[in-house]
């Protein structure tokens, strides 16, 4: 990997140094081994790489991209889920009117048992 390394850096400058105007063309492909129709080719996509290597970019991972099954599924369970919270709350509120009614239903009982008659406050 290390060769590889060097050896695309090593064509790299030699590319820079031709675009400078340090060497020519053809004296570019000669130190590269290559024929001018190559070194032509590799300039070419090495400009391309770096114009888009410099390019700006948001930061962190790059978005995922998108699957519409996924997605769909991924909104099913989204409406599932708001599904299962109201129902949930509409339990929750069905328990508390049963205990209100419970405590009423035993509040008159009681008033009942106690004859049904309110002392007057005289």
């Amino acid at each position: 990997m290390e060769k590889d390394e060097k050896l695309a850096r090593d064509r790299a400058a030699i590319i820079l140094q031709v675009r400078s105007g340090v060497l020519s063309a053809t004296e570019g492909a000669e130190r590269l081994g290559v024929s001018r129709k190559t070194y032509y080719e590799w300039e070419d996509r090495a400009l391309k790489a770096m114009a888009l290597a410099l390019e700006n970019h948001f930061p962190g991972r790059p978005p995922a991209p998108l699957d519409p099954e996924k997605e769909e599924l991924e909104r099913k369970i989204r409406d599932l889920e708001k599904r299962l919270y109201l129902a949930e709350k509409t339990i929750e509120v069905k328990d508390l009117l049963s205990a209100y009614d419970l405590h009423e239903a035993k509040k008159k009982e009681k008033n009942k048992s106690k004859g049904g008659k309110r002392r007057s406050g005289k």
